[in-house]
């Protein structure tokens, strides 16, 4: 295992980390888990330049990656519906589209296709990072929760219209073509 890749693991990991600091309610727990949870999204720019930079990137790396991303920002944005910093039709609205172009990667890995990860997708992967971390810090009281609703908006048109932009390119995944990264 790269050491690239086990910052990857390291940022799946964290994702439980953060929830139960979410959930469990001490002095300054809101700060604590938005604190691990910057620190581990922080690993997603960090391992892809290292990987990169060594030219060691793996296929294990490409595949769970994506993986860990999801899973930190969603169990982190979950968390925080307890808290009601969210609206939950927010967090169904890209927890929905999330599921649905996992099911479309999947079903291109299934036929070979690797869909590579599209600079809208990272964009829309950002928002909702600096929404969940914008909401943690809201929780704790830092600021108003209207700052980190705006912000939650954002990531959710970003999150549809990249959805979007993947979904464009299904029929001719799922006939088994492949598909360029822009």
């Amino acid at each position: 295992m790269t050491f690239a890749d086990q910052l990857t693991v390291i940022r799946a990991v964290a994702a439980p980390v953060v929830v139960l600091l979410v959930a469990v309610h001490f002095h300054g727990h809101d700060y604590w888990a938005t604190g691990v949870f910057c620190v581990a999204m922080s690993t997603d720019w960090f391992d892809g330049r290292v990987a990169r930079r060594t030219g060691r990137t793996s296929a294990f790396g490409s595949l769970l990656d994506p993986v860990a991303d999801k899973l930190l920002v969603l169990a982190t944005l979950v968390a925080l519906l307890d808290q009601r910093v969210f609206p939950a039709w927010m967090v169904a609205a890209i927890v929905g589209r999330e599921l649905l172009i996992s099911g479309l990667r999947l079903a291109a890995l299934e036929r070979g296709v690797v869909i590579a990860a599209r600079d809208l997708g990272k964009l829309k992967t950002w928002s909702q990072a600096i929404a969940a971390a914008a909401g943690a810090l809201a929780a704790a009281g830092a600021w108003r929760h209207t700052v980190s609703w705006w912000l939650l908006l954002v990531a959710v048109v970003l999150t549809w219209v990249s959805g979007l932009d993947y979904a464009r390119s299904a029929p001719r995944v799922l006939r088994g073509g492949a598909v360029a990264s822009p």
